[in-house]
C-alpha cells in the first residue's frame, strides 16, 4: 500500500515535464500569419475597381478607301517593253511605272491613223453627193403634193356634207334612246301601280303601246343614222380613189426618197464608226505608258522581266499611298455590338511594339494607345461585326512607324465595376454592362449599367 503514493507521484512529474517541452513551431505560426494576409489582401482586392472591356483582334488600315493599297492595272493588252521604277521606289501620280507594246494585228500599222482619218473623209464625200439628191426628190414629191389640192377640195367638200348629215341623225338617234328609256320607266311604274291594284288593264296596256311605238321609232331612227353613214363612207371612198392616183406616184417617189436617206444614215453610221475608231486609236496609243494613279510607294510588282505578256486588266504592281489616314479595322460579336456606337473609346495595343496591359486598369498600361470608334459596319460576317477605330485626338498620337496590315489588339472600354462583380459576371457568362458616361456609384452604376444594356438590346 506504501507503494502506489510513490508511483502516481512519479506518473504525475513525467506528464509535466512533457507538457513543458510541447510548443508551436515559430515558422509555422509566421506562415500562418502570412496565409492570412493575403487572404485578407485578396479579399480586400475584390472591391477594387475593374473597368469592363470588350476584346477584339484585327488590323491596321485606312480610313478612307483612296488611302489603301490598290492594284496598278493594265487597260489594254500588250508586251512589257520596260520598268522604270524598282519596288520601294516612291512615285508621283502620273510617272511612268512600265512601258508596253502593241500585240494586236490590228494596231501594228504605224500609219494606223493617217489610213482612218482618210478613210473618214472619203464616207463624208459621199454622204454629201446623197444629200443633194435627197433635195431634188423632196422638190419633186411637193409638186405632186399641189396638184394633188386642187382635185381633193371638191371631194372633201362631199365628204364633209355627209358628214354633217350623220352628226344630225346620231343626235336623233340619242334623244330617241332617252324618249324610249322614258317609255320604260313609265311602264315599270305603270305595271308596279297594276299589280298594287291602283291603275287599270286599259292604262297599262296604253303605255305598253306607247312602248312599242317608241322601240319602233328607234329602230326607224338608227337605219336612217346607218343610211347616212353610208353616204359618208362612199364620199371617203370617191375621196380616196382620187388621192390613189396621185398616191402611187408619191409613194414611189417617197420610197426612193426613202432609200436615199436610208444610204445617207448608214454612210453617216459608217462616219461615226470610222471616228469612234480613229479616236479609240487615239486614245489607246496614249495608254502603253503604265501611270501611277496617285503618290505612294511602289510596294510589289507582279510581273518579272520584259517581254511577257498581259492581258487587259491584269494587274502589274502594287501601290501604297503616301501618309495614309490610318485606322483599326477590329470585329466584334454581335452580342456586343448594342454597347458600341461612333465616338466611344477604344484602347489598342499594336503588334510589334512593346506593351504592358492591364485591360480592367487601362490608365496603369504601358505602350497602349487611345482611339476612337468612326464606323460600325451595318451588316456583319460569320456574327462578327466590322468597326474602324481612327486615333483619338486627346490622346497620345499612334507611333510613326505603324504600317497598313499590321496586327492591332483592341479593348472597347465600357463600365467601371468591381473586381468581384466582373468574377461573377464571367463566371455566369453575362455581357459586360453599359452606361451612359455618368455614375452616381458602385451600385446604382452596375443597376444603371444593366437596365441601359437591357434596352439597347431590345432596341
Amino acid at each position: 500500500m506504501a507503494i502506489k503514493p510513490t508511483i502516481s507521484g512519479q506518473t504525475g512529474q513525467t506528464h509535466l515535464d512533457v507538457m513543458s517541452e510541447v510548443q508551436t513551431p515559430h515558422l509555422g505560426r509566421a506562415l500562418a500569419y502570412w496565409i492570412g494576409g493575403i487572404f485578407l489582401l485578396l479579399f480586400l482586392s475584390l472591391f477594387l475597381p475593374w473597368t469592363q472591356n470588350i476584346r477584339s483582334l484585327g488590323i491596321l488600315t485606312a480610313l478612307t478607301p483612296q488611302d489603301r493599297p490598290q492594284t496598278i492595272e493594265s487597260t489594254i493588252a500588250g508586251r512589257i517593253a520596260k520598268w522604270h521604277v524598282m519596288e520601294g521606289t516612291f512615285v508621283r501620280q502620273g510617272d511612268t511605272i512600265a512601258s508596253i507594246t502593241e500585240i494586236k494585228e490590228k494596231y501594228m500599222d504605224p500609219n494606223l491613223l493617217t489610213r482612218l482619218g482618210e478613210q473618214v473623209d472619203a464616207k463624208k464625200g459621199a454622204v454629201e453627193a446623197t444629200e443633194a439628191k435627197e433635195k431634188a426628190m423632196q422638190a419633186q414629191i411637193k409638186a405632186l403634193r399641189e396638184g394633188l389640192v386642187f382635185s381633193l377640195q371638191k371631194g372633201r367638200n362631199k365628204v364633209e356634207q355627209s358628214r354633217l348629215k350623220l352628226q344630225s341623225d346620231s343626235m336623233d338617234v340619242v334623244a330617241q334612246r332617252m324618249e324610249l328609256a322614258i317609255a320604260e320607266s313609265q311602264f315599270k311604274r305603270q305595271e308596279s301601280l297594276y299589280d298594287q291594284g291602283l291603275k287599270s288593264l286599259t292604262e297599262l296596256e296604253q303605255r305598253r303601246l306607247k312602248l312599242q311605238e317608241a322601240q319602233a321609232k328607234l329602230v326607224s331612227i338608227i337605219n336612217k343614222y346607218e343610211a347616212a353613214q353610208a353616204e359618208l363612207q362612199n364620199a371617203r371612198t370617191e375621196l380616196n380613189s382620187l388621192q390613189a392616183e396621185y398616191g402611187d406616184k408619191i409613194a414611189k417617189a417617197e420610197a426612193e426618197l426613202s432609200a436615199t436617206r436610208s444610204y445617207i444614215y448608214g454612210t453617216q453610221a459608217d462616219v461615226a464608226k470610222l471616228q469612234n475608231e480613229y479616236s479609240s486609236t487615239q486614245v489607246r496609243s496614249q495608254y502603253y505608258q503604265i501611270l501611277a494613279p496617285q503618290d505612294g510607294y511602289l510596294v510589289k510588282t507582279l510581273k518579272a522581266g520584259i517581254g511577257e505578256t498581259i492581258k487587259e486588266g491584269e494587274a502589274l504592281a502594287t501601290i501604297m499611298p503616301e501618309n495614309p489616314d490610318l485606322a483599326a479595322e477590329l470585329y466584334i460579336n454581335a452580342l456586343d455590338l448594342p454597347l458600341i456606337k461612333q465616338g466611344d473609346p477604344v484602347r489598342l495595343q499594336f503588334e510589334g511594339w512593346p506593351t504592358l496591359v492591364f485591360s480592367g486598369w487601362p490608365g496603369a498600361s504601358f505602350g497602349t494607345f487611345g482611339g476612337k470608334v468612326a464606323v460600325i459596319d451595318n451588316s456583319g460576317t460569320d456574327g462578327k461585326y466590322r468597326m474602324l477605330v481612327v486615333p483619338d485626338p486627346d490622346a497620345a498620337p499612334w507611333p510613326e512607324a505603324l504600317r497598313v496590315g499590321s496586327g492591332v489588339y483592341g479593348w472597347a472600354m465600357l463600365n467601371t465595376v468591381p473586381i468581384w462583380y466582373e468574377i461573377w459576371r464571367q463566371l455566369n457568362g453575362f455581357p459586360p454592362d453599359y452606361t451612359n458616361g455618368k455614375s452616381t456609384g458602385k451600385k446604382e452604376e452596375k443597376t444603371a449599367g444593366q437596365a441601359t444594356y437591357s434596352d439597347s438590346e431590345t432596341e
